[in-house]
């Protein structure tokens, strides 16, 4: 996992995640809205997204229902930021349809760990979908 797609619309955070992703080797793609994230996401493939629930004109579970409509962009990964960080909040975000959840304030070792936790998952599901023929015996 090499390309992040992080879709928040306050600048502090989105520059707080850039620098701690771009620090642990990751190549950050930024958006501010939830519309120009779609369109970043359909354009460029990320691997990973990170997307705040409460944006301006298109709330993040919104943007959610259209990236997971969309055959381009419905297999990928998508996380969460929120400040809702109340008791059944992850669950609620995990029903919608999000693959995980990180509350703000954002903690280094979770936002780390998360998307460490989905790169592992992606080379598993990468080793497993290759093709019988493929594998050789040594």
């Amino acid at each position: 996992m090499k390309k992040i797609l992080v879709i928040e619309d306050n600048q502090a955070n989105l520059e707080l995640l850039h620098e701690i992703l771009t620090a642990e080797g990751y190549h950050v793609l930024q958006s501010q809205n939830a519309e120009d994230g779609i369109e970043a996401a359909r354009r460029e493939a990320p691997d990973l997204i990170l997307m705040d629930i409460q944006l301006p004109r298109m709330s993040g579970v919104e943007a959610l229902r259209v990236l997971k409509a969309d055959e381009k962009t419905s297999k990928i990964k998508v996380v969460a930021i929120t400040a809702f960080a109340m008791k059944g909040d992850r669950e609620r975000f995990l029903r919608e349809g999000f693959d995980g959840y990180i509350a703000k304030p954002f903690r280094y070792k979770e936002i780390i760990g998360t998307i460490k936790a989905f790169s592992q998952q992606q080379d598993r599901d990468a080793f497993s979908e290759k093709p019988r023929n493929q594998w050789r015996s040594v």
